[in-house]
């Protein structure tokens, strides 16, 4: 169904902007005396310990079976001698593949939206 490939889109844009504002933060605090960097779990990991359940249209289909994952945060490589743990260089490679990663979805959705119009003969 259409609307939920964009509400997976929407979803996927949602949890960026999340994202980059927890990176920005992160690369705001580098100077900060025992602050340690975060970062939310991955996408794919969010997914997994989501309910998504298949449309079945037929009684003979197969259901899916739905298994979750556990979340893990890792510890930071290094230590600044005042305690912080930010490494500026992997919080921009963060930022920059979160950047990537939005235009990525943009580019899908606006590819699908126009096959969908050109299904619906709105060319």
């Amino acid at each position: 169904m259409p609307t939920d490939l964009f509400a997976l889109a929407e979803q996927r844009l949602a949890y960026i902007g999340q994202r980059q504002q927890l990176l920005a933060q992160n690369v705001a605090n580098a100077d900060t005396p025992k602050y340690q960097a975060r970062d939310l779990p991955s996408f794919d990991a969010v997914l997994k310990n989501t309910q998504i359940t298949q449309a079945v249209t037929n009684p003979a289909h197969l259901q899916p079976a739905v298994q979750s994952a556990s979340l893990l945060q890792a510890m930071p490589a290094e230590r600044a001698p005042d305690g912080n743990a930010v490494n500026v260089e992997t919080e921009l490679t963060k930022i920059a593949t979160g950047e990537t990663n939005a235009a990525l979805v943009g580019n899908l959705w606006k590819s699908y939206m126009g096959m969908y119009l050109n299904a619906l003969g709105h060319s």
